[in-house]
């Protein structure tokens, strides 16, 4: 990193650092492998974003009471076949000193604006990178034929983005970065966990939401689930039976924690066997049939090889309703047409196989795995539990995810967190790595339970603006004053608008621990609750 700064440095000549330049004068800086498209003001106020592929912003809906800021546009073209486009967006003021750096979701394809808007409200620097291609994030034929493109998704893209910007962050301001952070969900989560296995001096704090981190594993998993619900029509599960899967389920489970809140704050104890929905009659919409209850056992248990291993964690009871739930991701509106669908399928025809006419149907999950760790697990898996790089130059990782995320296994996280502490001491592992669950909360938001804790960036705080309801600042918190997160407030919201109020909050706890009811007040306010250690 020094090295490459130097080298910018002399480029620039001897004045370069330490006085900063005109926003619109970075378009001369001389990048290696980076051309600088534009560098312009942005005055303050609102901004429309043109030809986006976010359906609001392409038809003009504009971000509002924005700070003055500069905005650059980069190019990067670090390998021949590879072109990845980047935006910073700097404060033109009142720079906090920090530079944050925004993920992506899906198959990525997208820059986020969104992000970059809400972090330099907020007085961050912040870069964000589509990865290398345009598209919509559950697409991945931009990936067919395209090796090199597969490598900027899997963890170049990222990289590149977080040197290069502060490259030219360091060269517009005329004080010094204080310190790094990134924060994203999802993929976002697995870019999150590379930064900090590959790369551990690009940041100082790393916040990783429902990582996708094991994406091989967790692909294999998708067309196998898609297997079991698909191959024999009889076994597809309709979404119109999720209301009856998810009220045995709770009826089975919901009173474990000593609470009937709708809210399972640890699937794992529930021991739900989906037998109980059987047909005694005529099929309808509140039971299953015997070919749905095999389905069905076969998602709650995640796929297997044929010896029996477990390739990736089966999804937890308590999830299956909601916009985010299993009508979305595992079921979808009609067979065939789930996320989970359309992601194991992209990832083996345009990432593995290179055939778009690939068939799932023919897909043997041993092969299929071994297959996909071959052509793409050195480029996009994120497993490595080694954090001690990470950790020895001052790292701190949180980590969150929904324990009713119905896209990607919440079982996910904890296998990894304890990998990790199986690899460094105990020591290493503490001073470094928070995890947090999130009862009732689906995949990187929403859900039945409170599900605001700032994890969608520096403006969605869930009430005060402190480390205590903000998860980001509480890694900064950790980062800057050396305060180890033991609890984040989540709070619910209902209404829009002027009508948003806050109707429940309950505690995160740092895992293993979980939040219990004291047996007094209300059970919507987060006072009322202890974070405790459970045999």
């Amino acid at each position: 990193m020094k090295t490459a700064l130097l080298a910018v440095s002399l480029m620039l000549g001897p004045a370069a650092w330490g006085q900063g330049h005109s926003c619109e004068n970075l378009h001369k800086l001389s990048i290696p492998n980076t051309r600088v498209l534009s560098a312009q003001t942005v005055a303050a106020g609102s901004l429309r974003l043109q030809g986006n592929s976010d359906a609001e912003l392409a038809a003009g809906k504009p971000f509002m009471e924005l700070p003055a800021f500069c905005r650059v546009v980069l190019e990067i073209e670090p390998a021949a076949g590879s072109r990845i486009p980047v935006e910073l967006w700097m404060p033109a003021e009142n720079w906090n000193g920090r530079f944050l750096g925004v993920g992506n979701g899906g198959f990525a394809g997208q820059i986020g604006y969104r992000e970059l808007a809400t972090a330099v409200s907020k007085g961050y620097a912040s870069a964000a990178t589509d990865t290398g291609h345009s598209g919509s994030p559950i697409d991945a034929s931009w990936a067919l034929g395209h090796p090199q493109a597969i490598i900027d998704f899997g963890y170049r893209a990222i990289h590149e983005m977080t040197l290069k910007s502060k490259m030219i962050l360091q060269s517009f301001y005329s004080g010094p970065l204080r310190h790094s952070y990134f924060a994203a969900c999802s993929d976002g989560g697995r870019e999150a966990l590379m930064e900090a296995q590959r790369f551990p001096q690009d940041y100082d704090g790393i916040l990783a939401g429902a990582p996708a981190y094991n994406w091989t594993r967790l692909m294999t998993n998708a067309v196998v689930n898609s297997q079991a619900l698909l191959l024999k029509p009889a076994s597809y599960i309709p979404a119109a039976k999720l209301p009856a899967i998810s009220a045995a389920a709770l009826e089975k489970c919901d009173k474990k924690d000593g609470l009937a809140d709708g809210i399972l704050d640890d699937p794992r104890r529930c021991k739900f066997d989906p037998s109980v929905l059987l047909c005694k009659e005529a099929d309808t919409n509140r039971c299953l049939t015997q070919p749905q209850v095999d389905a069905l056992h076969a998602l709650y248990s995640g796929a297997r090889d044929k010896a029996g291993q477990r390739i990736f964690p089966g999804y937890v009871p308590g999830g299956e309703l909601g916009e985010g739930g299993w009508g979305l991701w595992i079921l979808g509106p009609a067979p065939g047409r789930s996320l989970m669908n359309f992601f194991g399928n992209g990832y083996f025809a345009d990432m593995v196989y290179g055939n778009a006419n690939w068939d799932y149907k023919t897909l043997s999950a041993d092969t299929g795995l071994a297959d996909g760790l071959q052509k793409t697990g050195g480029a996009i898996d994120a497993t490595n539990p080694d954090l001690r790089p990470f950790a020895k130059r001052g790292g701190r990782l949180i980590l969150y995810h929904g324990w009713s995320d119905a896209a990607i296994s919440a079982l996910s996280s904890i296998d990894y967190y304890n990998n990790v502490r199986t690899t460094a001491s105990p020591a290493t592992e503490d001073s470094t790595l928070r995890l947090f669950m999130v009862p009732g909360m689906q995949h990187c938001s929403g859900g039945p339970g409170p599900d605001s804790f700032g994890q969608a960036g520096p403006d969605s705080a869930s009430g005060p603006d402190d480390p205590q309801h903000d998860i980001l600042l509480a890694l900064q918190h950790w980062v800057e004053d050396g305060v180890a997160p033991e609890t984040v407030i989540a709070a619910q919201y209902a209404g829009e608008g002027a009508a948003r109020k806050i109707t429940r909050t309950r505690p995160l706890c740092a895992y293993p621990k979980v939040a219990r009811y004291k047996g007094a007040g209300s059970t919507d306010d987060a006072a009322n609750f202890v974070c405790r250690a459970e045999p």
